[in-house]
């Protein structure tokens, strides 16, 4: 009996609304001639690592940092070199010391991957979990996934 496939997926890279694109590299691939699975979450990485300390948006204040405590990927569809892919990541809630992210890649029109990433603030000194202050959560609001 075969496996049963997988339904056509929902997900919209407009939903995300921070997004960066990037390209295969042939180091990325297995011995199948796919992306390897362990890669992707490097590709996923790229995306939080690059909204949350680059640029001026405010999101790694002084003296504070996002640990990643959780990473749940879906694979959807394989993806080859040579090749581009976009990135989509957004923010689907907020707690009082972590943000959850939603997070996608695409070829083309083709979601190859999702994952869902929790990071918690932590203290950089003491390395202990921080309340988001008022100012953290008013910057995370353009972030917000839109779907």
């Amino acid at each position: 009996m075969n496996a049963p496939t997988r339904p056509q997926s929902s997900f919209k890279l407009e939903d995300y609304p921070f997004r960066l694109a990037d390209n295969v590299r042939y180091g990325d691939l297995d011995p199948n001639k796919h992306v390897n699975n362990g890669v992707y979450s490097t590709y996923f990485e790229t995306a939080r690592v690059t909204l949350l300390r680059s640029g001026d948006r405010g999101l790694m204040p002084k003296g504070l940092s996002w640990m990643l405590v959780h990473l749940a990927i879906d694979f959807r569809a394989e993806m080859h070199w040579p090749g581009s892919f976009e990135l989509g990541i957004g923010v689907s809630k907020l707690g009082r010391t972590s943000a959850r992210f939603q997070q996608v890649v695409f070829a083309g029109d083709v979601c190859t991957a999702s994952a869902e990433a929790v990071t918690v603030l932590v203290d950089a000194q003491t390395r202990k979990p921080t309340p988001l202050t008022p100012a953290i959560i008013e910057r995370f609001q353009p972030w917000l996934l839109r779907a």
